[in-house]
């Protein structure tokens, strides 16, 4: 499987706390949200894939076995709110306050 964060996939996300990962995930859904909004399908799509890739990855980190169910729940959230390509503003802030808590936190923490 060919990665884009590819640093991250040989081990670094594992060495993240999960509110870093969240708060990464976080940053490739607005970048996928913004350039949505700017109209450019490409660079949406991209940021998209590389969203769901970083999930991908916070599911099989080992330590976060028990929470597998929310992990799974928001990539099945994320996919069936955007696999449409619909723009829809309210959803669209869900997700911006939703990922807002994790980057203060991880913020925070440093």
């Amino acid at each position: 499987m060919s990665f884009q964060h590819q640093e991250l996939a040989l081990g670094r996300w594992q060495q993240m706390t999960l509110i870093a990962q969240m708060a990464n995930i976080g940053s490739e859904v607005e970048r996928f949200l913004s350039w949505r909004t700017k109209n450019n399908p490409e660079l949406s799509r991209k940021a998209f894939n590389r969203a769901l890739e970083l999930i991908e990855l916070t599911l099989v980190d080992p330590k976060h076995s028990k929470r597998l169910k929310e992990i799974a729940r928001l990539r099945e959230t994320f996919l069936g709110d955007y696999i449409g390509n619909e723009q829809v503003p309210a959803i669209d802030a869900s997700w911006r306050k939703y990922f807002m808590h994790f980057a203060l936190a991880a913020r925070k923490n440093r």
